[in-house]
């Protein structure tokens, strides 16, 4: 039995009839080389039994606190049915990519239900030339980018055969009672100033990192003195700006969803990262800023400065081992997308990725959990959905969330199936724009997902193929005569998180 954080509650307070709060991804599998020549709704089933106590987050169910006074629980679920989890559908003929990612927008802009643990797998047939693919959505008040891989990898083996796993320890949590949870509440409740009070003085000591804040007059003034009165002596490098431009991307999302996906080869991008000193991460940014930027400049809406990122960042601490919730922060940046020259826009990106890397390094932000600290759980919950639809009508503090994955460089299989990809897929917010950009790298591939909502991006598809071009592009610059720097990656990994 665990309490949901500040953070967790955030991903359930965020969510309405617009907005879904979970991440996934699809599988792609070739079913030929399982032991029985197919990957079946049975097998994945067997699968799961076997294999569902190696990760806590399938098992467990929100148990809320009597009228919201506290933050839920995470509590077995003594009812549980996999029927209410496992399902199978499948694709009417020829079975493309884009029926597949047709389907897959389908089940993703669908909520999870909130009386069960809250994750669905579904496996869909019919693609072609006898693929199968597995779809697998878990709630992010759950999972972050870190904790959702690592429940993938216990669904996966690394031949046809399925490896031999511990069976699962007797039960020994239950459910905490009324009395103990009011109990909680109550002391939550009285120390909730003193903590909303030290929680402001650590985001005060960021100010001149958190979107919209930091462009507001003397914001670094107030952060250099908030660090000098909490005895805060870490060197802080000087960001840029962080105020988003209006594009056609921004405003209030729609609860209708739309998926593009598809693959560049792990080696270019690479090659791109080794010829220019970066990393291969900063070239994942680069890519994705002449996608919007071209994007934009079709529809006659390139703004003249540079679109606002964010970038989810996993804080977990090596051995720790909370495999449920968010230990997650972000990185906000510029994409550059102003800049006309490629080998100038690459080398703009890899700049601001490596002074938001260099402040992340020294002093990791904490903002973001500490900004969901400030307000009890009762006003949190009442407050954060006309909040997000209040910002993204006024100011969107950025334009959208990209998120690069580091996955495993071998094959893996699922029930037998080998993966052939894996395709990610997150989330979409008010205040986050109607693009999601996230990618994982897997067996020599990086897989980008990018879920969009149609009534203000389109389908995503232009977007997927900007993106291929723009791979095309940056293989195309001449190598430079020296190198520059690399950059000092952080301590902390980024991933994705919505």
């Amino acid at each position: 039995m665990s309490q949901l954080t500040a953070l967790d509650a955030q991903f359930l307070h965020f969510e309405t009839p617009t907005t879904a709060a979970h991440l996934a991804g699809v599988a792609v599998l070739d079913p030929s080389c399982a032991p029985s020549g197919a990957v079946t709704r049975e097998s994945l089933a067997a699968l799961l039994r076997a294999r569902m106590h190696l990760s806590p987050a399938l098992s467990m169910r929100l148990t809320e606190v009597p009228f919201g006074l506290d933050h839920p629980y995470w509590t077995p679920d003594p009812d549980f049915d996999l029927g209410h989890h496992l399902f199978e559908t499948t694709l009417p003929a020829p079975g493309g990519d884009r029926q597949l990612a047709d389907e897959v927008a389908r089940l993703h802009a669908r909520h999870l239900d909130r009386a069960r643990p809250l994750w669905e797998m579904h496996l869909i047939k019919g693609l072609s030339g006898g693929r199968v693919a597995v779809y697998t959505k878990v709630h992010h008040a759950a999972i972050d980018g870190v904790s959702g891989a690592e429940t993938l990898a216990t669904l996966l083996d690394l031949s046809p055969e399925p490896r031999a796993v511990e069976p699962p320890a007797p039960a020994t949590e239950e459910a905490p009672g009324l009395t103990a949870m009011l109990a909680g509440a109550a002391v939550h409740t009285a120390t909730h100033p003193a903590r909303a009070l030290r929680s402001l003085a650590r985001m005060a000591c960021d100010l001149d990192a958190i979107p919209l804040v930091s462009a507001l007059p003397g914001s670094r003034l107030i952060a250099d003195a908030a660090r000098r009165a909490t005895g805060d002596r870490r060197p802080r490098s000087e960001l840029p700006s962080l105020t988003a431009p209006h594009t056609p991307m921004d405003g209030p999302i729609t609860a209708e969803r739309r998926l593009a996906y598809g693959s560049v080869p792990l080696k270019d991008v690479k090659q791109v990262a080794r010829a220019n000193g970066l990393s291969v991460n900063d070239v994942v940014m680069a890519l994705c800023a002449s996608a919007l930027r071209a994007w934009l400049d079709e529809r006659g809406a390139l703004p003249d400065r540079p679109l606002i990122a964010a970038v989810p960042v996993a804080v977990r601490t090596p051995g720790s081992h909370d495999r449920v919730g968010n230990r997650l922060s972000a990185m906000i940046t510029p994409l550059a997308t102003d800049v006309a020259d490629p080998a100038e826009r690459l080398r703009a990106v890899g700049a601001a990725m490596h002074a938001a890397k260099r402040r992340f390094a020294t002093a990791p932000a904490s903002w973001l959990h500490e900004l969901c600290s400030v307000l009890p759980a009762p006003l949190t919950a009442l407050a954060t959905p006309a909040v997000f639809r209040l910002a993204s009508l006024a100011f969107p503090p950025v334009n959208l969330i990209v998120s690069n994955v580091p996955g495993p460089q071998f094959p893996l299989y699922l029930g037998g199936g080998r993966v052939l990809s894996y395709y990610p897929v997150s989330v979409l917010s008010d205040i986050t724009g109607g693009v999601n950009i996230t990618c994982f790298s897997y067996d020599g591939a990086l897989d980008f997902g990018v879920l969009t909502c149609p009534d203000l991006v389109g389908d995503g598809w232009d977007l997927m193929g900007h993106l291929h071009a723009a791979m095309d592009e940056l293989l195309r610059l001449p190598t430079p005569a020296a190198p520059g720097p690399k950059t000092t990656r952080p301590d902390a990994q980024v991933v994705a998180s919505r």
